[in-house]
């Protein structure tokens, strides 16, 4: 039964939640439907009393947050609150703090956030698959500037910015991937590569394979990275085993292994840090 609509109201001016024509996925309403204006009176049921609703509330708050942001920089905001200043272009009709906060929340920090895979940001409320793929985009970005710093420098003098970036490469990552940085006599970098991408647990790795890439690209020492998805960075004896094995059919060739890294959610480890090697 169709209740009675109260006069001097159109269908404009009516916001009915729970209608029964609302789309089936909430999340890309959420996240990807620009939503009109809202002035006057809402109703909010069919036997509700109408109740007025401010026009766009959160634009004073994003006015604020932007001012913080210009006049103190990202030390004047939280995590969240970069995030939600983020956020307001990518969504730019909703109150998005429950987003940051929720994303935050979900995944730990903001390079959780930003290193998580797809289809898991789409699982938070307000996140659809555009939202998920620009968030994806600022990682990308992030990424390359941080290997832009590195590329051409003294690798092994700047060795914080080295963990720096292979934790945004690969410490977010689902499957194990085996990487090389490939240095000159200089140790400055002359490539990062991808050599082996395995399971939740294990990667091929093929020395031969990777002292020929060296040689091919000219390489005199080597930087050997690989990521633990369990987050524990603590190597393992296969991880120990490989690296020697590698270390022993890389010297004759002249190319020296300088380090093994292996990245996890929870830091880091440096078997020769840990004189493993």
């Amino acid at each position: 039964m169709t209740s009675p609509r109260r006069p001097g109201l159109n269908e404009k001016d009516l916001s009915v939640e729970g209608a029964d024509d609302a789309p089936a996925d909430e999340r890309a309403w959420f996240a990807e439907t620009p939503q009109p204006r809202t002035k006057g009176r809402v109703i909010t049921g069919d036997d509700a009393p109408a109740r007025e609703i401010p026009e766009e509330h959160y634009h004073g708050h994003r006015d604020r947050l932007r001012l913080r942001f210009r006049e103190g920089g990202e030390r004047a905001l939280a995590d969240y609150e970069l995030l939600e200043l983020l956020l307001f272009r990518l969504i730019p009709r909703r109150d998005t703090k429950p987003i940051a906060k929720a994303l935050l929340t979900r995944f730990g920090s903001l390079s959780e956030v930003l290193g998580a895979p797809t289809h898991l940001l789409t699982e938070v409320k307000g996140v659809g698959d555009s939202v998920a793929a620009d968030l994806k985009l600022v990682a990308a970005i992030a990424h390359r500037m941080l290997k832009s710093d590195l590329k051409g420098r003294q690798v092994l003098a700047s060795w914080s910015s080295v963990i720096e970036y292979c934790r945004a490469a690969m410490a977010f990552e689902e499957r194990e991937q085996f990487r090389v940085l490939f240095l000159d006599k200089k140790n400055a970098l002359i490539a990062d590569e991808v050599q082996q991408t395995g399971t939740v647990d294990h990667t091929p790795v093929y020395p031969r394979e990777v002292v020929k890439r060296a040689l091919e690209l000219s390489a005199t020492a080597l930087i050997l990275v690989h990521n633990h998805p369990s987050g524990d960075p603590t190597p393992s004896r296969a991880d120990i085993e490989m690296t020697k094995l590698i270390i022993d059919t890389a010297r004759p060739l002249g190319i020296t292994v300088h380090d093994h890294i292996i990245i996890g959610r929870n830091g880091h480890a440096s078997l020769k840090g840990l004189k493993l090697i």
